[in-house]
């Protein structure tokens, strides 16, 4: 566990395990136990160094004063200053959801840095659609949502999100590990700052373009990871399956959103694959 001062961002991250680095990020509400408490860091540092790291807003991550830099370019810039800190050169790029719109962005500029890409449960613009809302509507909706968080506790946040799931935890709160999923999303609540993510949310999300042309310009190897039942990402999934030009498209069965929380041994499985995949190409 340490810290990295750059300017006025005090970055939190965790960096275990021996091999290849992996510097990893996270989805809205999240944090690095998205992937430590889950149990995939463990797995993967048997063979990597795994660098996980709080985003703006985030988990024990503090901006110190403005400029917040809450949008994907600064956030992506984020990614090369950590890995300078570290010293570097090249690594795999490992994220999820809000976490992997920032990956995306980064390595359609900056893909001879990394030796590989892993998206997990993601696309490529910053505002996703969601089902049975107009894309129309959908900028004041997440406004609205956005000025709500900043004032609402971490309890009545997780009572809202047990009595109401949505399309990004109900796969998880229907399934048999239910209780554990509900603990590991109860840890992320707690870590936030409620003024920073709802201040978050008002400023990143923000541009429904996926950057086709640019996606083409992605030269490493690519994973596009998704749990099946998430209704938000299948179609961005394609996207980016498709237009990315070395990418492998895969599908987690009965899983949605959060699927390093809800099929933990699959997911771990299909990274390590997809890197040794990479490995024995080179």
């Amino acid at each position: 566990m340490a810290f990295f001062t750059n300017g006025n961002v005090k970055t939190y991250y965790e960096d275990i395990g021996k091999g290849e680095p992996i510097i990893a990020n996270h989805g809205l509400m999240e944090d690095t136990g998205y992937w430590s408490e889950t149990g995939v860091t463990a797995k993967l540092a048997e063979k990597y160094r795994v660098i996980s790291y709080d985003m703006r807003a985030h988990g024990r991550t503090v901006v110190l004063k403005e400029p917040w830099g809450y949008d994907v370019d600064t956030m992506a810039q984020d990614i090369d200053d950590l890995a300078d800190h570290l010293k570097l050169d090249k690594f795999h790029l490992l994220s999820h959801a809000t976490g992997g719109m920032v990956a995306v962005r980064y390595a359609m500029k900056r893909s001879e840095r990394l030796l590989s890409l892993l998206l997990t449960d993601t696309g490529s613009a910053t505002m996703p659609q969601f089902p049975g809302v107009d894309p129309a509507q959908f900028p004041d909706i997440w406004r609205q949502a956005a000025e709500r968080r900043k004032t609402t506790t971490a309890e009545e946040q997780m009572a809202g999100a047990k009595a109401n799931p949505g399309v990004f935890l109900f796969k998880m709160a229907e399934g048999p590990n239910a209780e554990r999923g509900w603990k590991i999303y109860g840890d992320f609540v707690r870590k936030q700052d409620s003024l920073a993510i709802g201040t978050f949310m008002g400023s990143f999300y923000s541009d429904p373009d996926p950057k086709v042309a640019d996606l083409r310009k992605i030269k490493c190897p690519t994973l596009v990871l998704l749990g099946e039942h998430d209704v938000v990402f299948t179609e961005p999934s394609k996207i980016m399956a498709k237009e990315i030009p070395d990418n492998k498209h895969v599908i987690i069965p009965g899983v949605g959103h959060m699927t390093a929380i809800e099929a933990t041994d699959e997911t771990a499985s299909e990274i390590l694959k997809f890197l040794g995949e990479v490995k024995r190409k080179k």
